[in-house]
């Protein structure tokens, strides 16, 4: 049974909440995507990061971020400002317009989040965080 499988069942739950937060930002009428948000809340709180980097954190491939990232520019919620140092590089800023954006999807996560957890107690939520982490240790890439 597919069910008994605990990677299954973890990417079940994972892209269960993808559809229920994606369903919620929708009906709210946000022309946004989960994976939208995710990079514009990245670049809010990470300074300087290169398209690699953002992708790492977001968990996506690197042409993905790209079209994300110009879709984002073009819709006016990130803007490209030019590194006065190196002429070549820009670096990404989230705009008043992206902020907005990340203001108005932020209740909505918060709602979709406690609709996730609901029912959870507390120290269960904590060991599932170390369950995870330690699932994650576990496949990184030996460092040599």
């Amino acid at each position: 049974m597919l069910n008994s499988i605990l990677f299954y069942s973890l990417d079940k739950a994972i892209r269960s909440y993808r559809r229920l937060a994606q369903a919620n930002i929708d009906r709210a009428g946000l022309d946004i995507t989960i994976d939208q948000w995710l990079v514009l809340r990245v670049l809010l709180e990470y300074d300087d990061l290169t398209q690699q980097e953002i992708a790492e954190r977001v968990f996506k491939d690197q042409a993905s971020v790209a079209r994300m990232l110009a879709l984002l520019t073009k819709r006016g919620l990130l803007s490209a400002v030019p590194l006065p140092h190196d002429g070549r590089r820009t670096q990404l800023r989230v705009t008043e317009a992206g902020q907005q954006m990340l203001d108005a999807v932020h209740p909505i996560v918060l709602e979709n989040r406690a609709t996730a957890l609901s029912g959870i107690k507390e120290d269960e939520l904590a060991m599932l965080q170390q369950l995870l982490e330690r699932i994650a240790l576990n496949c990184a890439p030996a460092v040599s």
